[in-house]
């Protein structure tokens, strides 16, 4: 789908839940209500037919059928409610208990398939944070309704909902802390999930200081936070949520905050249930003051730790001489690029003509001087989304998304002009060109990344055998 096309459904979404926050508990608002969770319900269904089959499609259904059990818990309810009463505990809440998990397995699949064998880290600090959570849930939300009277039910299900909370957050914070890509999809799934939890602790924790009556009517932004999980579903980046990213993990400076955060959580709850007393405050300070000696320490650690890793990471992917990106990224690049593309690939497959007698008369020097000078002609005529690669010695690949096969001869002839401009070394002017193998495949037609590759170099010798210094197209000569 357009990304217009998602904000416009973002923007009914969010006037249809005013609508609903404005007639809720009536009956007009009520059958709106169903009406709107249930078209959500079926785009959201929808979106996952629109999501290719197989492991990126899973965690998106697992998404929408936990939507679908909400949706059924509601409906179940408002029968209650118009033919007899609603009792405290019943079949609703089993359908809206079972869709946490569900949504949690789903985040959770995401994040491991985001960041295959790194994830270690995210999930050590989010658990950190998450025990932290689910002890101040234990404190505030079920410890208090345990000896309060009800029966067993009426006491067992209120508490399963803080426990669901306490789940569901270990699960994004899998997301949101592990490494990956963090485009609109990644932000649109988290800040839905955050609404999904943000509503339920107000349920819990609004009643103590407003009326029940005012606090209902937050119950239609829950399907705010479904329209943004399904918008993130139907976004065109969304194989982000569900592909292994390239971002470096890197500590984010909130990342100690909530750390230091979490430590400090048990004190502080002891400390509060106890009661304030001046020896207990005094350890609590030391406590903090230690805990920011130690992050600040860890701190230090890993951002040294992080400078090595992006060093070694980009020595791996990148040309030393050059800077353009190696083979193995261009490989990466195709792998992830051609089984999805939606537009059209062209594939520019480059080598220099001449280099061979520059550096014979000139020596090594002069080659790497024309090999730096090319690098930097090629960066220049390409667009930002483009992929400018060097194989090795004189021979460079352009490897550009979205590009029609039209604008693809025409980078072609930009590119032999901009090389064929002399280089200047120690007062010597250096006269190279380039002959170029174009291979443009449109989105419908089939090809594996060594097929396109294999295709760009055989039109590249079909430019050399006719005289160097041209392009040639695949299976058409110039």
């Amino acid at each position: 789908m357009a990304t217009r096309n998602i904000w416009l459904l973002l923007g009914v979404a969010a006037a249809a839940v005013a609508g609903l926050v404005v007639t809720y508990d009536s009956t007009l608002g009520n059958v709106l209500y169903l009406l709107t969770y249930t078209a959500l319900c079926v785009v959201a269904w929808l979106a996952v037919r629109r999501t290719p089959p197989g492991a990126e499609r899973r965690p998106w259904v697992l998404v929408a059928a936990a939507q679908t059990l909400w949706l059924a818990g509601d409906t179940i309810e408002l029968v209650y409610y118009y033919l007899s009463s609603v009792p405290p505990v019943g079949v609703a809440d089993a359908c809206w208990l079972a869709g946490y998990p569900l949504l949690a397995v789903a985040l959770t699949m995401m994040a491991r398939r985001r960041a295959p064998g790194r994830l270690r880290s995210a999930v050590l600090d989010g658990l950190t944070l998450t025990v932290a959570a689910g002890l101040a849930s234990w404190q505030y939300l079920i410890l208090p309704n345990l000896g309060a009277g009800y029966t067993l039910a009426e006491t067992v299900i209120p508490a399963l909902y803080p426990i669901a909370d306490v789940v569901l957050l270990a699960a994004v914070l899998f997301i949101a802390l592990s490494p990956g890509d963090r485009g609109t999809p990644t932000r649109l799934l988290l800040a839905a999930v955050t609404l999904y939890l943000a509503i339920d602790i107000a349920y819990n924790v609004l009643p103590y200081v407003l009326d029940y009556a005012l606090v209902a009517r937050i119950g239609p932004l829950i399907m705010l936070g479904n329209a943004l999980i399904i918008a993130a579903c139907l976004h065109p980046r969304r194989a982000e949520l569900t592909s292994p990213g390239q971002q470096v993990n890197v500590l984010h400076p909130s990342r100690v905050v909530f750390l230091g955060v979490a430590f400090l959580a048990a004190p502080t709850l002891t400390l509060l249930q106890s009661g304030v007393e001046r020896g207990a405050v005094v350890a609590l300070l030391a406590t903090a003051l230690s805990t920011g000696f130690v992050l600040t320490r860890f701190t230090i650690a890993v951002r040294e730790q992080e400078k090595a890793q992006a060093q070694l990471a980009y020595q791996v992917r990148h040309d030393p001489l050059t800077g353009l990106a190696n083979r193995a990224v261009l490989t990466s690049e195709l792998e992830r690029l051609m089984p999805r593309r939606t537009g059209p690939v062209a594939v520019l497959y480059l080598d220099l003509d001449g280099f061979k007698q520059v550096n014979d008369t000139y020596g090594h020097q002069a080659g790497d001087a024309v090999l730096a000078a090319v690098a930097q002609r090629l960066s220049g005529a390409v667009r930002a989304t483009d992929l400018v690669v060097r194989l090795g010695g004189d021979e460079f690949v352009l490897c550009c998304p979205d590009l029609p096969q039209a604008d693809a001869i025409r980078l072609a002839e930009r590119v032999l002009a901009d090389v064929a401009q002399p280089i200047p070394f120690r007062g010597e002017l250096l006269d190279i060109g380039v002959s170029v193998g174009i291979a443009a495949y449109g989105p419908d037609a089939p090809a594996h990344d060594t097929d396109v590759l294999r295709t760009a170099d055989m039109a590249m010798y079909e430019a050399k055998k006719q005289g160097r210094g041209r392009w040639v197209l695949a299976g058409t000569a110039r």
